[in-house]
């Protein structure tokens, strides 16, 4: 593929080794991050609903890596049933590449790439027989839900529990805009309180979901883009997949699985939908909730993107 093609060469080259000014990093990630969205429009990946799903069942089975890069495995090794770094390999799994093995590449602050590689290109002991499950977080209660609060007050975003009826979830607006740039604006997620911890934790996934795509607007401290134009249907279509596959990456299942599944059978394609901004705010939500990746890059501090 001649753009993704370009894009490894844009990302290999000399200027972006961790040796590089910050101003060069930060300068040559934007780019990247262009390509990469170029790519994904001009090659016209994932337009059809049956292969947007099958994308976000993968990002959500390669939990050990953030959406964007799991995305990224997908694009250069479709199928792809597990990845990890060479060190991961070794010190997680007592296994090792094969001689000859072609690495696959996913972006990386300090690199700013890096190498990882699929199960069937390495040797060594067998692999636990679900692998994937390696990274689960542990059950989420209501201590959880109480830490996530706290991780999203950090962050000007507030958050109440409400007393309301079963079918209403939750929501999430802007209280405070700021005009400073460096004053953080305020926002405020509603959440019912009568919800199990589990439902709750996919009501602020889902909340989040609309913060991060950009839905309320743009947030240049939280690095959120101007989409408040987008219509009403491709939001909860966009909000509902970011649920998805925070949920599904942390064990948990939710009623956004059942509405992905219903849009498919009932859509062909996925009109204007934008895969770049739903991996990306998936991403920066695990971020904001301490449930990040957690793979290893040859002994580099794990940092996500």
């Amino acid at each position: 593929m001649p753009i993704f093609q370009s894009i490894i060469k844009k990302l290999s080259g000399a200027k972006g080794e961790s040796q590089a000014v910050p101003e060069a990093q930060l300068s040559e990630e934007h780019e990247a991050r262009s390509l990469l969205d170029k790519l994904l429009t001009d090659s016209r990946l994932y337009t059809q609903t049956k292969d947007y799903k099958e994308l976000l069942d993968f990002v959500v089975r390669l939990r050990n890596f953030a959406p964007f890069n799991a995305m990224l495995l997908q694009v250069q090794k479709p199928g792809l049933m597990y990845a990890a770094s060479a060190v991961d390999w070794k010190e997680r799994f007592d296994r090792r590449p094969k001689p000859g093995a072609r690495p696959l590449l996913i972006l990386w602050p300090f690199g700013p790439v890096a190498l990882v590689y699929d199960s069937e290109d390495t040797e060594g002991k067998p692999l636990p027989k679900d692998v994937s499950s390696f990274f689960a977080q542990g059950p989420i209660d209501a201590e959880r839900i109480g830490s996530f609060c706290r991780r999203m007050g950090s962050k000007s975003i507030e958050s109440q529990m409400i007393d309301a009826g079963d079918g209403s979830a939750g929501s999430i607006r802007l209280i405070y805009p700021s005009t400073d740039p460096k004053v953080a604006s305020v926002y405020e997620v509603h959440v019912n309180r009568n919800h199990a911890p589990a439902t709750q934790f996919v009501t602020i996934a889902h909340e989040l979901g609309h913060l991060f795509l950009g839905h309320l607007g743009a947030d240049s401290l939280l690095k959120i883009p101007e989409r408040s134009q987008v219509d009403h249907r491709q939001k909860e279509l966009e909000a509902e997949s970011v649920a998805y596959l925070v949920s599904a990456r942390n064990g948990v299942s939710s009623e956004s699985e059942k509405y992905l599944a219903t849009y498919v059978q009932e859509h062909t394609t996925v009109a204007n939908l934008d895969v770049y901004q739903v991996l990306r705010a998936a991403g920066q939500i695990e971020a904001l909730l301490g449930i990040g990746a957690q793979t290893r890059i040859e002994g580099r501090k794990p940092k996500r993107r």
